[in-house]
């Protein structure tokens, strides 16, 4: 990891050191993305079939998981994971359904009643990533707000193991949350099957769920198209931890290395103001990683992340809320005190006793979150996420005398003369 002091960084600098590492390499992305997805809607499904053989190296006859696929994965997944997953669930929706949006009606002026009704999203397809290792804790994630915002069609794409199966584990968790139509596609040729459809595969209204840099833009292109709206840019894992001379740097390393284990382009940040505990962390970090099954992937991602001394913890926050981190960590003695701090950030863990990994798999808060920095603007998916709340008005005859005049000076004053004229004929016939 490359140990900075902010203070001595000049502006350029500064830029730079808070770059994800998909930045660098976005041109060649967008081009490698475009062209899967042209070929997936020229070819459907064959095009999907010779793309997993080229991407995954596995030949598919059938797309969707069977019937008896289900059954087989019931059957492999240990009781043990199976009640952990029923918990994660149940967790996720207490917390989901607790901040569901509901409808309201207000009556604006005497005679005029304004509403608003929520309705679910027709038909949404769920990417649950299985790139480097599968990711049922994303299956929960997703399916309990799609089931709790009441959808009517629901679709999921994982992508295949070697043997050309899904993962049993993804399965089990689709099920637990109302899921039953699972296709065996990953990567862009999946987020295009679910946007443009094929024979198979139907195409959705709104796509969900993380994935690489490669998903991520799939998304993204799919969505510039106008054919499917998608949930926010939820790419490579990222982390940022911001801590004070008080906290454990074992606890510390373990948070960063939990993100940098996930891909070779996550990035992991440590702000702090105590250069001893950014020396610990450092040695931490090492002595940690050489002991992970996924050192070689971790170790790539580390190449790509920052130690921050700053001088100041406020300043630390500063560079925080600029970066817009998907995860973030407040390793304080008082973190709740610090909280109105955090402007942008995907999901706040309070503590040395909250690492991310409980909002990973069961706290109850959701996973699926974003990253790139646009967590200056979106927000974790929810069950908003899947539902449209519309607008109803209705006004009586007194209610359009009320408000009418209203209209029709602004109708006037915008050189909109059909709009004034729609009101003023009810107005003379009332």
């Amino acid at each position: 990891m490359n140990r900075l002091m902010w203070s001595e960084l000049d502006e350029m600098a500064r830029t730079e050191a808070l770059q994800r590492p998909v930045q660098r390499v976005a041109a060649q992305t967008r081009q490698a993305v475009a062209a899967v997805i042209a070929q997936v809607r020229e070819g459907g499904d064959e095009a999907l079939r010779a793309l997993t053989a080229r991407f995954d190296a596995v030949q598919l006859d059938e797309l969707e998981v069977s019937a008896a696929e289900f059954m087989a994965a019931e059957q492999a997944v240990a009781p043990e994971l199976r009640q952990a997953m029923a918990e994660a669930a149940a967790r996720l929706t207490r917390f989901h359904e607790a901040g569901m949006a509901r409808g309201y009606s207000v009556e604006t002026a005497p005679g005029v009643v304004c509403e608003r009704v929520v309705r679910p999203i027709g038909r949404v397809g769920l990417y649950v990533p299985a790139g480097s290792a599968p990711l049922p804790s994303t299956a929960l994630m997703l399916g309990v707000p799609a089931g709790l915002a009441q959808c009517p069609q629901v679709v999921m794409c994982t992508p295949p193991r070697a043997d050309g199966s899904a993962d049993p584990a993804v399965l089990v968790a689709a099920r637990l949350t109302g899921v039953q139509r699972v296709f065996k596609l990953g990567g862009a040729q999946a987020i295009a099957a679910m946007a443009y459809g094929t024979a198979s595969v139907p195409a959705c209204d709104k796509l969900f769920g993380p994935g690489n840099s490669f998903v991520t833009e799939a998304k993204q292109q799919v969505a510039q198209d106008g054919v499917a709206a998608i949930d926010m840019p939820a790419g490579p894992s990222e982390v940022l931890v911001i801590a004070d001379a008080g906290a454990n740097p074992v606890f510390v390393a373990a948070d960063l290395l939990s993100q940098a284990e996930h891909g070779p382009d996550s990035q992991v940040l440590l702000l702090t103001d105590d250069a001893a505990l950014l020396a610990a962390v450092e040695a931490e970090v090492e002595r940690q990683v050489a002991q992970l099954p996924r050192q070689a992937i971790a170790r790539q991602a580390l190449s790509a992340s920052r130690l921050v001394q700053v001088e100041r913890l406020q300043e630390a926050f500063a560079i925080s809320n600029r970066y817009a981190p998907e995860h973030l960590i407040l390793a304080l003695r008082e973190p709740r005190l610090w909280l109105d701090q955090v402007q942008a950030a995907g999901s706040v863990f309070l503590g040395d006793h909250t690492p991310e990994a409980l909002g990973d798999y069961c706290s109850g808060t959701n996973h699926v979150l974003p990253t790139a920095g646009a967590a200056r603007a979106y927000s974790g998916v929810s069950v908003g996420s899947f539902q449209n709340l519309i607008s109803v008005q209705s006004a009586t005859p007194a209610g359009l005398l009320a408000i009418g005049g209203c209209a029709r000076i602004l109708a006037s004053a915008e050189g909109l003369d059909a709009h004034e004229r729609a009101v003023a004929v009810r107005m003379e016939a009332a």
